[in-house]
């Protein structure tokens, strides 16, 4: 089984995620920020967003702006949200090899579940874990447990491929190989080659390469 993070892995969820934090900004009487300046956020959550809007606001104002952000984000979940190149031929040879694949973000299940049923997935996601299912998250390794659980998966049978550093920790603490999606949404300082990932993939497509998606029971 594979497992997957959401926001910069599957999908490029950064024009919605950015036209959120832009109507908050909008009701703030503030400008607009180019997507280009939230893009490497998207990944660490609203508040890391939230932050680069409001930088001279402290945490607790910033928290403030929460409910507002996740309300407009709630209310358009999948305008300009797509998959990455690649990744629609990697689901379906997944499923053509009788496997299963799901999703474990830090993002709130039910916007996860509202984006994955936008983007026409909804029956094909085996098993879907988000930020507040349990009382902690991603880099403990529980969430990605839990896909397992539910599925009725052991985590040696499966893989976990994410674009953040605690997609990495998480998987390994579950004892399954990480892959490192270079293609999400990193900060100019951030290298996913350093975080220490079993295997690393270039591009959407790149997943489709042997051995790429195999687990650490089969490659036993």
């Amino acid at each position: 089984m594979v497992l997957f993070d959401l926001d910069g892995t599957l999908l490029d969820t950064a024009p919605d995620l950015a036209a959120a934090a832009n109507r908050v900004l909008a009701e703030e009487g503030r400008a607009a920020l180019p997507e280009s300046t939230l893009r490497p956020f998207v990944s660490k959550g609203a508040r890391a967003m939230l932050a680069v809007a409001f930088p001279e606001l402290d945490d607790a104002s910033r928290d403030a702006l929460l409910p507002a952000f996740l309300r407009h984000y709630g209310a358009a979940l999948v305008v300009g949200t797509r998959p990455y190149p690649g990744i629609e031929a990697a689901l379906a040879a997944i499923e053509a090899a009788g496997s299963r694949w799901g999703v474990v973000t830090n993002k709130p299940e039910a916007l996860a579940r509202g984006v994955v049923a936008g983007i026409g997935w909804g029956t094909r996601c085996s098993a879907l874990v988000g930020g507040d299912t349990l009382p902690v998250r991603k880099p403990d390794p529980a969430p990605l447990l839990l896909a397992c659980e539910r599925v009725g998966v052991p985590a040696a049978d499966c893989v976990y491929v994410g674009d953040d550093a605690r997609d990495v920790l998480a998987a390994q603490a579950a004892g399954m190989p990480a892959v490192a999606a270079m293609w999400g949404y990193h900060e100019d300082h951030e290298d996913p080659r350093a975080w220490g990932a079993e295997r690393a993939a270039a591009d959407g497509r790149a997943l489709l390469e042997p051995g790429m998606l195999a687990s650490a029971r089969s490659l036993a």
